[in-house]
């Protein structure tokens, strides 16, 4: 059965809807990664290709935007997420994993993880989102080192936590100046000690060899 005009237009008008609104996630997601993390309205619309007045057609508010922005970032970062191991592997090859895992969904989502970190503490809504990716991120690490806490006792957990988390990994690639290659380092060699395991990444071992 052909389309009636009618529901032509209408399927058009639908579909640039979604085109722009598309449009305009892409464009915040792109300021992010360009550094700029509180961009104004003319900023998002002018790298969006719209005009500032038809910007809030596509969205509710301001909180609506960062909101389809968070969860296109998340959707961007769930390939990223795996850790590639299990409780029941070596102890020095899951550290290596697991902080290769880390290294590089951080490297990958470090822009919009930044800007709505910022964006968080204005909006609760971000706040609620941002918590329940930390807690499934720490319930990750807690349950793949499930094996090792059991033997080193619990009051070493929220130290591995910090040490997998995107806050400590920023403060060594910015605040400290590291490389990636030097962060993925001094990571793999801090969880190694904590659990008191030697480990180093390949980079870092003598001769290139892992240990």
């Amino acid at each position: 059965m052909a389309m009636t005009p009618e529901a032509a237009r209408a399927d058009g008008r639908r579909l640039r809807r979604e085109q722009n609104r598309a449009a305009v996630i892409d464009a915040l997601l792109a300021l992010f990664r360009d550094g700029v993390y509180t961009p104004s309205t003319d900023e998002i619309a002018t790298k969006a290709g719209l005009s500032a007045r038809s910007l809030f057609r596509y969205f509710d508010d301001v909180n609506d935007l960062h909101r389809a922005a968070a969860d296109r970032a998340v959707q961007m970062a769930l390939p990223l997420i795996g850790l590639g191991t299990s409780p029941t592997e070596p102890t020095a090859d899951k550290i290596r994993a697991v902080v290769a895992s880390r290294v590089q969904m951080f490297e990958e989502t470090g822009p919009a993880a930044r800007a709505l970190r910022a964006a968080a503490t204005r909006r609760d809504m971000l706040r609620g989102m941002l918590e329940r990716n930390r807690s499934y991120l720490r319930r990750q690490v807690t349950d793949v080192f499930a094996p090792e806490l059991a033997e080193v006792g619990p009051a070493v957990q929220p130290a591995l936590l910090v040490l997998c988390s995107f806050e400590s990994y920023e403060l060594m690639r910015y605040a400290q100046g590291l490389s990636r290659a030097e962060a993925e380092a001094a990571m793999t060699a801090a969880i190694g000690a904590l659990l008191g395991v030697r480990c180093v990444t390949e980079a870092a071992a003598p001769g290139g060899q892992a240990l």
